[in-house]
C-alpha cells in the first residue's frame, strides 16, 4: 500500500532515478542482496515490513528477522554506501497507556511481539546511522492499494445493516498517499542536509477512535453514520494486545522545516472519492471564482 504510493509520488516529482525493489528482488534478511540493492543510491526509503501483528505473536523470531535484523542489514548497507535511510516504523513501539500525545523522544515499551520486532529495527538505525538515519513512525494507515479499515467498513456496509466498532482505542487515521508525500519531502530535505537525523511522527493531526473513523467514513460516502454502533475491544479478542492510545506528537517536523500533517478529517476528505473509493493521488483543487474569471478573460 505505502510502497506503491511512494513510487507514484517520487515518479511524479521526477527527482532522479527511482528504484522500486520488490520483496522478490531484495530479501532484507540477505545482507549481500541488500548491499547490492543499496549501492549507487543517495536516499533509501524502507517501507518493507512484517505487518501481520497477530501472526507475530506465534512467529516472533520470523517477524524480528524482517523488522529487526533485516532493517539492521539495510542500515549497515546505507552506512557503507554513504546513503541516507528513511525507515518507516510504528506507534506499536509504545505501551499505548498514555493520556497525551507521545513525543518523538518518549520512552518505548512495546506490549506485543510486532512492536518488539519493530523496536529492534529502530535501535539498529539509531546505532548504525546516527547522522543519516531517519525514523518515521506511523499508525492507522489506509489507502487504495491494500486491505485496510476504511475499505473494510465500506465493504461490510454493503452486506450488514449495522456494524459494531470499538470505541476504546484512540489514534490518528492516516492516508498512505499523504504519508508517501511526507516521506518524499523528508528525503528531499535530508538530501539537502536541511533535516537532522532522528525520529519523526508521520501521522495525521487530531485523534479519534475506530468508531469515530467508521462514522466519518459513512457520513462522507452518503451512508447513515448511525449504522455504526460503539463497542469495546474485549468484544473482539485478538492474539496480540493492541495499544489503547496511539496518538503521536508532531513537534519534530519543525526540525526539518515542515509543518505537521493535516488533521485526520481533512485527510480523509481528500482521500475519499465520490464513488466511495480511496484515491491514488490528491484531487486537484477546485478553481476559485477569481481563477475562473481570469481564465475566462484570457479566452475571449
Amino acid at each position: 500500500m505505502l510502497g506503491r504510493d511512494l513510487v507514484a509520488v517520487l515518479t511524479a516529482r521526477q527527482r532522479g532515478r527511482v528504484t522500486a525493489a520488490t520483496r522478490a528482488e531484495v530479501e532484507l534478511t540477505d545482507p549481500a542482496a541488500v548491499r547490492a540493492a543499496v549501492a549507487g543510491h543517495d536516499i533509501v526509503v524502507n517501507a518493507a515490513a512484517w505487518t501481520d501483528v497477530d501472526g507475530a505473536e506465534q512467529r516472533e523470531a520470523a517477524a524480528t528477522a524482517v523488522n529487526g535484523t533485516g532493517v539492521a542489514n539495510l542500515a549497515a548497507a546505507c552506512a557503507e554506501a554513504g546513503a541516507r535511510l528513511v525507515h518507516v516504523s510504528t506507534d506499536y513501539v509504545f505501551a499505548g497507556d498514555a493520556d497525551r500525545p507521545y513525543p518523538e523522544d518518549a520512552p518505548t515499551a512495546p506490549i506485543n511481539a510486532y512492536g518488539r520486532s519493530k523496536l529492534v529495527g529502530e535501535l539498529a538505525v539509531a546505532r548504525l546511522l546516527p547522522q543519516t538515519g531517519y525514523l518515521v513512525r506511523t499508525a492507522w494507515l489506509y489507502g487504495a492499494h491494500g486491505p485496510n479499515f476504511v475499505t473494510t467498513m465500506l465493504r461490510l456496509a454493503a452486506v450488514r445493516p449495522y456494524l459494531d466498532v470499538v470505541d476504546d482505542q484512540l489514534g490518528q487515521p492516516t492516508w498512505s498517499y499523504a504519508l508517501a508525500e511526507r516521506l518524499a519531502d523528508l528525503g528531499a530535505a535530508a538530501h539537502r542536509s536541511a533535516a537532522p537525523a532522528g525520529v519523526y511522527h508521520g501521522t495525521a493531526g487530531g485523534r479519534t477512535s475506530w468508531y469515530g473513523l467508521a462514522r466519518e467514513v459513512f457520513a462522507r460516502t452518503g451512508l447513515d453514520p448511525d449504522r455504526i454502533r460503539p463497542t469495546s475491544s474485549d468484544r473482539f479478542p485478538r492474539p496480540a494486545r493492541r495499544p489503547g492510545y496511539s496518538v503521536l506528537g508532531h513537534a519534530g517536523w519543525s526540525r526539518a522545516g515542515l509543518a505537521p500533517m493535516a488533521d485526520w478529517r481533512a485527510m480523509l476528505a481528500d482521500a475519499l472519492r465520490p464513488d466511495g473509493t480511496l484515491g491514488t493521488a490528491r484531487r486537484p483543487p477546485a478553481p476559485s471564482d477569481a481563477t475562473e474569471d481570469r481564465i475566462g478573460s484570457g479566452s475571449r
